[in-house]
């Protein structure tokens, strides 16, 4: 019964770094009706810049703040400078783009910052094992990082007249243009906040797996599949989603599969999900009429 305990807390730590990247994919979805396939290797590059800044002497959340920034100004530039030259290019073309800046943006995290494992500090290290000794201390504060940050996306959207405006401009950009919405800016900043949004999750991930370019690669496909799961097109979903899959993934990894077929479980979800219900857990089902 511990061990069951130790998993089913464990997996929901790890559920919510993949809750904090499948939300920055359904933000990208939702604007772009696309995957960002880049999206972990944005957030490695965010979380490799952190590191130099707290190598640099920076406290730990002024580098935190700082990364955010970055980030967020990646993002945009992202959008302006790549996908905004093709947002009209057809379905392949952009999935070509998304997979070149996986590739490129991976490189070149690994030509700058070296490809050799670095340890990435944890600011709740001090600590020692929480509830009970079933999570570390960094386990339990990287879960209330994340919910902070579901919880302020959540407020951004609902409370801000420009979360309102970016909805509307991902729901139907066509009406968004003639109210007046600058769906081209609303897009930059979803791009910009889903960038920071990795981030965070990059750097709550990296003092558990350590800090290498592909860092991101596993996390990106149980987010994947806690997207697909929750609903692809479902914020709110996506997170619970994510939460899911984690404990699926530390559930099934010892008792069904073994530790070292784990990626399996993923890879399992996202092929029954879009053979049993496509639209997810908590996704729209549109129906047209034609």
């Amino acid at each position: 019964m511990d061990a069951f305990l130790l998993q089913l807390a464990a997996g929901v730590a790890t559920g919510g770094i993949y809750a904090s990247v499948a939300l920055a994919i359904v933000m990208i979805y939702r604007a772009t009706h696309h995957v960002n396939f880049a999206q972990g290797e944005m957030a490695t590059l965010s979380t490799f810049v952190a590191l130099t800044l707290i190598q640099a002497g920076l406290p730990y959340w002024v580098a935190f703040a700082a990364t955010l920034a970055v980030s967020f100004v990646m993002g945009t530039l992202v959008e302006r400078l790549i996908m905004r030259p093709v947002q009209h290019a057809p379905v392949l073309t952009q999935v070509g783009v998304y997979i070149g800046m996986l590739l490129i943006i991976g490189n070149l995290t690994g030509w700058v910052f070296g490809y050799t494992t670095k340890v990435f500090p944890s600011p709740f290290e001090g600590h020692g094992p929480a509830l009970g000794g079933l999570i570390s201390a960094h386990q339990l504060g990287s879960v209330g990082v994340t919910l902070a940050v579901l919880l302020l996306v959540y407020l951004f959207f609902t409370q801000t007249s420009l979360g309102l405006a970016m909805r509307g401009a991902a729901y139907n950009p066509a009406s968004a243009k003639m109210v007046g919405i600058r769906v081209g800016r609303m897009l930059a900043l979803g791009w910009g906040l889903a960038a920071m949004i990795g981030a965070v999750a990059g750097m709550m991930v990296a003092p558990i797996v350590f800090l290498d370019p592909n860092m991101m690669l596993g996390v990106l496909l149980y987010a994947f599949a806690g997207a697909l799961l929750g609903g692809i097109d479902n914020p709110a979903g996506a997170v619970a989603g994510g939460f899911l899959v984690g404990v699926l993934e530390n559930l099934a990894g010892p008792y069904l599969v073994g530790t070292e077929l784990k990626l399996t479980v993923a890879l399992a979800i996202i092929i029954g999900v879009l053979v049993l219900r496509p639209s997810g857990l908590f996704g729209r089902i549109v129906h047209a009429r034609v």
